[in-house]
């Protein structure tokens, strides 16, 4: 199997090329195009994982509650996948060694041997409004990722500041707490940074360059009414 990212960075796509007997797992609705090759199944969750609740759980969390496996013919093949939002994608070779923390959204396919699981966040997300859920994707394969705008990862080893919004995902291996932007509450909201996540450890957080929530803000306005 062969990922390639075209089309970046402002309309990426991933172009997933399947020898024969391959399959790539991806989210519901990200198809743009496939061989005629290749054949597709539906299905409501992906195996051993969590059954109706968890696709409950997906829908929650703002993914598709349909993952669909697209997998290649005698004559090998090719599928390609793209995300709701302008911006980029990246690909990345997973191994055992760690785990992936993606947010709700960002997750665009993989292969089916990565395992992908919902993690409460609890009220830290609450309060940063980013959702409740992120996905939890452990194993060893290939795993594309989606951003709002351009997409670039940051190594961290010792302490780094992000903003709440422009987290696309993180390693686990990280320890992360929610906290104000400014020396007050006040001065970090009407300077509009507001809540930031503060890292520390070792590992990598992907970052996108636009906000989605800002931006839906800032278009809002000028939207007519239905």
């Amino acid at each position: 199997m062969d990922i390639s990212i075209q089309h970046g960075p402002g309309n990426a796509a991933a172009r997933v090329d399947l020898s024969p007997g391959d399959s790539i797992v991806a989210e519901g609705g990200a198809m743009i195009s496939m061989s005629a090759g290749v054949s597709i199944t539906t299905e409501a969750r992906k195996r051993g994982q969590g059954g109706l609740f968890g696709a409950i759980k997906r829908l929650a969390s703002g993914e598709s509650f349909f993952i669909n496996t697209f997998t290649a013919g005698q004559s090998g093949g090719s599928v390609d996948l793209a995300a709701t939002l302008a911006g980029d994608m990246q690909a990345i070779e997973m191994d055992l060694s760690t785990n992936l923390i993606v947010q709700s959204g960002s997750y665009v396919c993989s292969e089916p041997g990565l395992k992908i699981d919902l993690g409460w966040t609890g009220f830290k997300s609450l309060f940063a409004k980013e959702g409740l859920f992120w996905l939890n994707i452990s194993g060893s394969g290939k795993l594309v990722i989606n951003s709002f705008g351009a997409i670039f990862p940051i190594d961290i080893d010792g302490e780094y500041v992000v903003d709440t919004g422009h987290i696309v995902a993180f390693d686990e291996t990280l320890d992360y707490s929610l906290s104000k932007a400014g020396k007050s509450w006040v001065s970090s909201f009407l300077g509009g940074e507001g809540f930031v996540c503060r890292f520390k450890g070792t590992g990598s957080v992907w970052c996108q360059s636009h906000n989605s929530p800002g931006f839906g803000k800032r278009i809002g306005p000028m939207l007519k009414p239905r």
